[in-house]
């Protein structure tokens, strides 16, 4: 059993570490960073997070400086035998949070998308099995009232609340959306060993909880005439959708008639919508920008 002032020094340690990870949320909430590592939904209780920690971080100092020699143990966890161990323990939690401190904050873009593979499929429905905007599919169902909404729209806004679902629907009657007019925003993701002039895909993150499970998508652009656009940089994208195959798959395909970078949004990332019929009535009514 190990002293009580070793014991003591352990309690101050592990003090550290909770308040070092409180200031770490507390930072990333005053910068609105947040967005670039959680969904919004986890976000908002992840800002609560540096109260808990600073209580439990101050109840372990109390108990270093103030607990009797007799109150302080380490029956049911043993510490570190040695230093070594213990600044190996520590340094679990030490080398993220530096990391953490001294890294830019910043959103996934190309190099994780090469990792994780780049989608450019967006429906789990079987796109020929589609007749023309009717279904029996309940699970399509949504996808087809979203598609006759979108349909009917002379230029097709994308809008990131439902950015997933808006392609969804389009790919399940791509046909129908041929020559359509679209206008969506992206970072510009491209093979990692493709010019910067060639054709390339306008991106995003699905994040359905955290960067972690972060899934990247993409729709394939023909810039019609050749643009110098470095990896990540961010795009307004505008022309008219047509069906190519693309690796031995039908995909949709945005013919530009217009490119126009744009500054990385706040929020980067994109999140699936319980009801996109019903978002897409709420972003109508409040206007909101294409970003």
């Amino acid at each position: 059993m190990n002293d009580s002032k070793t014991i003591r020094l352990h309690y101050l340690f592990r003090a550290a570490v909770l308040l070092a990870f409180a200031c770490y949320i507390w930072r990333l909430d005053e910068r609105d960073a947040l967005a670039f590592y959680v969904a919004p939904a986890l976000a908002r209780w992840i800002k609560l997070c540096p109260v808990p920690l600073g209580l439990m971080a101050l109840s372990l100092i109390l108990q270093a400086v103030l607990g009797k020699s007799a109150m302080l143990c380490n029956c049911d966890h043993k510490l570190p035998a040695s230093r070594l161990k213990s600044t190996a323990l520590y340094g679990l939690f030490a080398f993220p949070l530096l990391l953490g401190f001294t890294l830019p904050d910043r959103a996934l873009g190309t190099a994780a998308a090469a990792k994780k593979g780049m989608s450019f499929s967006y429906s789990a429905v079987e796109p020929e099995k589609a007749v023309r905007f009717e279904t029996n599919d309940p699970y399509a169902k949504e996808f087809t009232d979203l598609a006759k909404i979108l349909y009917a729209q002379p230029v097709i806004p994308v809008y990131p609340a439902i950015f997933s679902e808006t392609f969804g629907a389009i790919e399940m009657y791509k046909k129908e959306f041929e020559g359509k007019q679209i206008a969506v925003s992206g970072f510009v993701y491209r093979d990692q060993a493709g010019a910067g002039t060639e054709p390339f895909a306008v991106s995003r993150f699905l994040v359905q909880c955290c960067t972690a499970d972060a899934t990247p998508f993409g729709i394939l652009v023909d810039p019609v005439r050749p643009q110098n656009l470095p990896v990540d940089t961010w795009v307004k994208v505008q022309g008219k959708l047509h069906v190519i195959l693309h690796e031995g798959k039908e995909v949709i395909q945005i013919e530009a008639s217009s490119i126009t970078p744009i500054e990385q949004p706040d929020t980067p990332y994109i999140y699936t919508s319980a009801d996109s019929v019903e978002a897409w009535h709420e972003l109508q009514k409040g206007a909101k920008p294409n970003k």
